[in-house]
């Protein structure tokens, strides 16, 4: 199982890749994937039923006894079955559903894919902490596929809203989980099952797991976010909303019944909210036109039907309840991408324009009419087996004097004849001819977009011819909740109470239809009896406000304020817990050596200087005194690492605050004087004494042996002599994965705020003497003699104010940058191109020996791509945002991307080898000259590190830089074009 989760996320990564090269027939190539799984799965049906699951285990986090466990067994059999299943019939109508041009294609294909994999994780996954982890992927694949279409504000408030409300559900069944794992003693969900929690703990437990179900399943009151995800593809709907992601809480009440059932907060919440789902989701599907929204008021109602029987609590319920849960995964997806079907055809949904579609779609009517039967329980289909188990179960159930059975049954009738009425109404509003209305003109649609709607409604038809040999598989779950094993699947019982409830729900459904005039009336007269999307808008309404008073009240004044809120809550804090410190230590030694006292005093004349100057520039150049006195600090104390990362670290700084403060007045308080100097210096000193208090404390807080002496030793275990880049790569790996995690984001975060609209390609480009521009430039070619664009203002050579006659002659000299002549002839600099020129492929050459070197000597994947960052920065200075472009020809969101996921891999590389996340592997080989060269899987780690700071670098100086100097010089053009026009 593990192997073929691992498949998808292989296969889903390169499936962007292969949609370039094969436009909409990816589709038919990832579909393999699943359907080999299917495959799978069947070959270990013989070993599941005769009681023996599939089960594998690898250790994860022992201190927390979570492991990558996984075990395959009746239910999670099924489960996984029609997550395959359907997986594969969905993705082969995309192939026909789509076209090449559909926009992120790509994108889209690996994110179905992905959710296929997910869900199939889901449903095997035996830790409780591992299904949490698969549940919530659930929600952020499902928001990302139902917000497919970027572009509509409908879309994305849907994949928000769907979001929000199952994520709350998710935190909520986290501290149900934790609960449970604490009580229980294990984090495995058989044992939980096997051994339940009791009590109040218990009691609260469950309630708060289910909480997470209900929410993810779409029941009252968290119910209006499935009808709002139908803004989503078709594709999505069939498969998600359908036979996926909302069975997702039905498998956990199916999971968690045998074990909990019992105790008194599981009737209430499954039985109650699950009939009441039941008659909302019905009521309200008799008011759409929309066929999509129809189907999902109709699917709202199914899973509390579902949720309602699968948490029953007796083996003949149980038994009900997993054959529906499969006939609605194949009646509802095959509803589904019929609509998709006549959407294409018609283009359009609402069904009152729909007429007369029938007679000339006879294939997609004949499958319609398939479907819907078994969705109403119509015989002979798997619909109808189902409900009438369901019948029969509760009316054997009435005897007990459990007034919850009562409930279910009353709810279970109600709620059929509803589902006979909207379907009758799908029905005839998609396909029937109307009278007033003329025939719907159609588009042809591809003959193979048929195929996979049909495969589904000829299998409900199959398996209700087939639940002799169907049964074993749901029976091998049923039999494990308490109850006689007499009852059997068939689809004929006789004559029976259950056949005469049928009857009677089909004699009520059709008096529905025959008075749906009168239905419509009384609908738009009574208010909807459960409107949670009017209480959820409320709710972030508030919020919203709430958010918007508060900010408005302490985020004031700009950035000086927002600095002196955050300061002010630093002083009171931690002063107050440093005076109330009792543990200071014993002495204090002013200095280690003479210079220390020395370099910290420049630094704090530094530092006061800074905060007095009036011109912004040396106010930096005062700053990074102070970073380069750490420099100084660091290495004289023996700390060459931290002294080089450092300085490269303030360089590039240094570099970031040039390029933003070109777009800044010249003089710090030009146009806003500072005020309250005398509060803010009272601020800046109190936060500098209570940080040296804080070190204070700190030294004397020690209270257990320092781990300094055994990590010589650890180091040399990871093949390794540089104990600083060992703690970074190897000993604390998990840190630093998190702070390249965080640097990814602050790239993001840069580049949202420059650009305006996108931010995908690279840098501006030269080809053969003229220039390639992305969307956003718009500069002309550059002419094949003198150039004279106008000049970024990021030249080393650019002086404002200064004219430079002689540089007018710079325009025939020898070009020692590919992009030099696109600078101004008066800004241009041979010496500075002769050194960037000289200098940088050396420094490319160094950073990558610090990148290999850093596990022995000072060096690692930080400083190395902080050094090959500091060579684009040159490049950038000297040419220009196009030599950047020929210098790194590189989308840089790729290099972060490629980095995070490099490093990423090396982490669970080892979970497949069956080691803990992080165990680290070496090669290590002698080569002649080179002698012994040692290669480990935390050398490809850093090399994730050096490709993310690399690629950090990169983005930046493509938004402060280049970006920057192109709306420079668009607004310069801007500016004369207006003079021309006035003129």
């Amino acid at each position: 199982m593990i192997a073929v989760l691992a498949a998808f996320a292989l296969l889903s990564l390169a499936t962007p890749m292969l949609t370039r090269l094969l436009g909409r027939r990816v589709f038919a190539v990832i579909a393999v994937l699943p359907a080999a799984a299917f495959v799978l799965l069947l070959t270990w049906l013989p070993g599941v039923l005769s009681g023996e699951p599939v089960v594998e285990n690898v250790p994860w986090i022992p201190a927390l006894d979570i492991g990558l466990n996984f075990r395959l067994d009746p239910l999670a059999l099924l489960l996984a079955l029609i997550v395959t299943g359907v997986g594969t019939l969905v993705l082969l109508y995309c192939m026909n559903y789509f076209a090449d041009d559909e926009p992120a294609l790509g994108r889209f294909a690996a994110l179905l894919l992905a959710f296929a994999g997910v869900m199939f994780g889901l449903v095997t996954a035996d830790d409780v902490f591992i299904l949490f982890t698969f549940w919530e992927a659930t929600s952020v694949l499902s928001y990302l596929l139902i917000g497919h279409y970027t572009g509509r504000k409908e879309s994305r408030g849907a994949a928000l809203q769907a979001l929000t409300v199952t994520t709350f559900g998710g935190l909520a069944m986290l501290v149900g989980l934790v609960i449970l794992a604490v009580q229980g003693g294990t984090t495995s969900l058989s044992e939980l099952v096997a051994h339940p929690v009791t009590g109040g703990a218990g009691e609260w437990a469950i309630a708060l797991v289910l909480l997470g179900a209900i929410s993810k399943s779409a029941l009252v009151p968290f119910h209006f976010w499935l009808p709002a995800a139908m803004a989503a593809p078709t594709p999505v709907s069939a498969y998600l909303h359908a036979a996926a992601m909302v069975k997702a809480g039905v498998y956990l009440v199916a999971r968690l019944a045998p074990g909990y059932a019992p105790l008194e907060v599981w009737h209430p919440i499954v039985i109650g909210l699950g009939a009441l789902t039941m008659l909302v989701g019905g009521w309200r599907a008799l008011r759409q036109y929309d066929l999509k929204l129809l189907l999902a008021y109709g699917t709202v109602s199914q899973l509390g039907f579902l949720v309602m029987v699968t948490g029953f609590g007796t083996r003949d319920a149980a038994l009900a309840g997993v054959a529906l849960l499969l006939a609605h995964a194949l009646f509802k997806a095959a509803l589904f991408l019929v609509v998709g079907i006549v959407d294409h055809a018609a283009g359009t949904r609402d069904w009152r324009k729909l007429s007369g579609l029938g007679r000339r779609m006879p294939a997609v009517a004949t499958i319609a009419f398939i479907a819907a039967a078994s969705m109403a329980g119509v015989p002979p289909l798997l619909g109808f087996v189902a409900k009438e188990a369901v019948f029969t179960s509760f009316l054997d159930a009435a005897g007990h004097g459990d007034p919850w059975v009562w409930v279910a049954l009353l709810g279970a009738i109600a709620g059929s004849v509803l589902t006979v009425a909207y379907t009758v109404r799908f029905v005839w509003g998609a396909f029937f001819k109307k009278q007033g209305v003329e025939a719907t003109p159609l588009h042809a649609a591809g003959r193979g977009i048929v195929v996979a709607p049909g495969i589904l409604a000829a299998a409900s038809l199959v398996a209700a011819f087939a639940v002799p040999f169907i049964e074993p598989v749901l029976a091998g779950y049923s039999d494990e909740l308490p109850g006689g094993h007499d009852y059997h699947l068939a689809l004929w019982h006789g004559l029976e109470p259950a056949l005469a409830i049928s009857a009677g729900v089909f004699a009520l459904g059709a008096l529905l239809v025959w008075g749906r005039q009168r239905v419509a009336r009384l609908q738009a007269a009574v208010a909807p009896m459960v409107d949670s999307a009017r209480g959820y808008l409320g709710i972030v309404s508030v919020v919203d406000r709430v958010a918007a008073a508060i900010t408005t009240a302490i985020q004031q004044r700009g950035l000086p304020g927002y600095l002196a809120i955050i300061v002010g809550v630093f002083v009171g804090g931690l002063g107050t817990a440093s005076l109330l410190n009792t543990s200071w230590p014993d002495g204090i030694r002013l200095w280690d050596y003479p210079t220390q006292p020395f370099l910290a005093l420049v630094m704090a004349v530094a530092a006061v200087a800074a905060a007095t100057v009036r011109q912004r520039m040396t106010a930096v150049l005062l700053v990074s005194v102070t970073g380069y006195g750490l420099v100084l600090l660091f290495g004289m104390s023996g700390a060459p690492d931290l002294a080089l990362t450092q300085a490269l670290v303030e360089t590039i700084v240094l570099v970031v605050f040039v390029l933003v403060l070109r777009r800044l007045p010249k003089q710090i308080a030009q146009r806003h004087p500072p005020v309250k100097k005398v509060a803010r210096g009272i601020i800046g000193a109190l936060s500098g004494i209570v940080m040296a208090v804080l070190g204070l404390v700190a030294l004397g807080a020690r209270i257990r042996p320092t781990i300094a002496d055994g990590l010589p030793v650890l180091s040399l275990e990871a093949h390794g002599k540089n104990i600083v880049n060992v703690m970074l790569v190897d000993i604390r790996a998990w840190d630093t994965l998190g702070e390249i995690s965080v640097l990814v984001a602050v790239a993001t975060g840069v580049a949202s705020l420059i650009f305006v609209s996108g931010r995908t390609g690279g840098a501006p480009r030269l080809d053969s003497g003229h220039l390639t521009l992305n969307r956003r430039d718009r500069l002309q070619p550059v002419p094949e003699a003198a150039r004279s664009i106008r000049a970024p203002r990021t030249s080393l050579a650019d002086t404002e104010g200064e004219t430079d006659a002689p540089g007018e002659a710079a325009g025939t000299r020898q070009t020692w940058l590919l992009a030099g002549r696109t600078i101004s002839p008066r800004n241009r600099s041979i010496l500075i191109e002769v050194l960037v020129r000289l200098l940088f492929h050396p420094a490319i050459v160094v950073s990558v020996f610090l990148l290999f070197v850093g596990h022995n000597s000072p060096g690692g994947g930080f400083a190395g791509g902080l050094l090959a960052g500091l060579a684009l920065v040159a490049r950038y200075l000297a040419g220009g945002r196009y030599e950047l472009g020929e210098a790194a020809p590189v989308d840089a969101g790729r290099l972060l991307g490629t980095g995070l996921l490099l490093a990423a891999a090396t982490a669970t590389g080892s979970l497949f080898f069956g080691a803990p996340v992080f165990t680290s592997a070496w090669f290590e080989t002698d080569i002649p000259v080179l002698g012994t060269i040692s290669i480990g899987t935390s050398t490809l780690f850093d090399v994730g590190v050096y490709l993310v700071v690399v690629g950090l670098v990169l983005d930046i100086l493509r938004s402060l830089g280049g970006e920057v100097d192109r709306q420079e010089e668009q607004q310069a053009e801007n500016a004369d074009d207006s003079e021309r026009s006035r003129a």
